[in-house]
């Protein structure tokens, strides 16, 4: 990575040196603080005012020189260290006032757990439009508290994968107030529902989300792991419309911060909408589906992330998908913790109501999914002959956690019959629930076709059957069919 940060080191002095020569009417700022802990400097520690990042010398101090144009100066949190919290949001941050001569420093806290091996959950669209629906989410917060419980010994920090609101920025203190339950630090990213749509460009779009959660991109370290967080909502300026896409001024910056990150570390990249959610890119289709529900230029960022072993982790959908796109780069689609915008405890595609669980030792990742006021063990659902229209004489199996390195089998009064056949379709119960028009009260709601679903023909339909389930790591799960 050294020339790469030599290159990024010689666009920055161009970059000033031109500022000097053509902005004479906006002069260079000089921004500057000091990264300490316990009263001493911290060193290496990235700062960055969301344009350029720069290093903290021997003695803890850095300096950006800037045109006037930020509105944060932020740290990447390094491995070992916390910083103060308000609530649940992380105090990495510090909003820049160019009216005063200022220095801005952070006071980092040793982390007393080692957090080389750390936990986190991932919450996706919560999307709250009412204070009854937050009364719900309850639910699901108290879910959350008796499993982090179990992880008590472990440095623990949950992410937030946006669309918090449905677009009702006024509901931010009150789910603010619930989630502060939880008592860990949460890093959240921006949904299309949390955006302001009253603006003229993309750039009007974060401005209340930053004004409750701090910058709208921005990187912290655990263990031997790097966090990005970015806005992949781009507001096009009209109505509530919006498209998957990574502005040049954020992969600019990224570009700088992965040039601190060495090759081959583990790197969780977080954002709202999907990158792809096929395993090879399809042709292009200029429609809201192929722009609106993922990333039109995420071929640059599957590039820029090839030096590392990334997962990608989004959510927008309403369900659950994993898709491994090579050996070193993975997305995983979390649905979403309001399951049926609140009307229902399931997921378009039938996937619980719920979140994601992450558990990171070193270079070492394992995940599953909590469906919320159910067992961990709970990790599919299955259906006895008769519940799908499509093949009425199967027994049916919704495996919402599925990737390919996944086992689906059946057995009959004990005796394993063989792998059951994958399918794309309907979820049964998904299928019913959306049809409740009364209940849904959005008419457009409707259930999504997964290809997480798995299907098998009974030879004996009063025989004990089975499904038998076995993931990526090995851990198996069992239920039996009901009749």
């Amino acid at each position: 990575m050294k020339i790469n940060r030599l290159r990024i080191f010689f666009i920055f002095l161009i970059g000033i040196c031109l500022s000097f020569s053509t902005q004479a009417a906006n002069p260079v700022k000089i921004l500057k603080g000091k990264v300490t802990c316990d009263g001493k400097g911290v060193q290496g520690v990235m700062v960055t005012d969301g344009y350029r990042c720069v290093q903290t010398d021997a003695s803890g101090k850095y300096t950006i020189p800037t045109l006037g144009e930020s509105r944060f100066v932020y740290i990447c949190t390094p491995s070992s260290y916390l910083t103060d919290r308000n609530g649940t949001i992380p105090s990495f941050y510090i909003p820049v006032d160019y009216s005063k001569k200022q220095n801005y420093n952070f006071d980092l806290n040793k982390n007393p757990k080692d957090d080389t091996s750390h936990v986190f959950i991932v919450q996706a669209d919560i999307q709250v439009t009412t204070k009854e629906e937050l009364k719900i989410y309850q639910n699901v917060v108290n879910d959350c508290k008796q499993l982090l419980s179990s992880y008590a010994p472990t440095d623990i920090f949950g992410v937030d994968c946006g669309d918090i609101v449905g677009d009702r920025p006024a509901l931010y203190p009150d789910y603010l107030e619930r989630v502060k339950q939880l008592d860990i630090p949460i890093y959240r990213t921006m949904g299309n529902h949390d955006m302001n749509y009253d603006g003229r460009t993309h750039e009007t779009s974060y401005k209340t989300f930053e004004e409750h959660f701090g910058p709208s991109y921005y990187s912290f370290n655990k263990g031997n792991a790097h966090y990005v967080v970015v806005d992949n909502n781009f507001f096009i300026g009209r109505d509530y419309f919006y498209m998957g896409y990574l502005d040049e001024k954020t992969f600019s910056w990224l570009e700088q911060d992965l040039s601190f990150v060495p090759e081959g570390s583990l790197v969780f990249f977080i954002m709202h909408i999907p990158s792809r959610q096929t395993e090879k890119q399809e042709a292009f289709l200029y429609n809201y589906a192929m722009i609106g529900d993922q990333m039109v230029n995420a071929g640059a960022l599957h590039e820029m992330l090839k030096p590392y072993k990334a997962h990608l982790i989004t959510g927008h959908t309403h369900y659950n998908l994993n898709v491994v796109f090579n050996n070193n780069l993975m997305e995983h689609n979390t649905a979403a913790v309001c399951g049926t915008w609140w009307k229902a405890d399931i997921c378009l595609d039938g996937t619980p109501r719920g979140y994601g669980v992450y558990e990171v030792d070193g270079k070492d990742v394992k995940w599953y999914y909590k469906s919320s006021g159910f067992p961990r063990e709970h990790q599919f659902r299955t259906y006895p002959v008769g519940s799908s229209k499509d093949y009425p004489s199967d027994i049916i199996a919704n495996v919402w956690n599925w990737d390919k390195l996944w086992k689906v089998e059946w057995l009959e009064d004990g005796k394993r019959m063989g792998d059951m056949v994958k399918y794309t379709g309907l979820d049964p119960y998904a299928s019913v629930v959306c049809a409740d028009k009364e209940k849904m009260v959005y008419t457009w709601i409707a259930p999504k076709a997964t290809q997480h679903l798995f299907r098998a023909t009974p030879q004996n339909k009063n025989a004990r059957i089975e499904i038998k389930v076995t993931d990526r790591f090995g851990k198996k799960y069992i239920q039996t069919v009901s009749k």
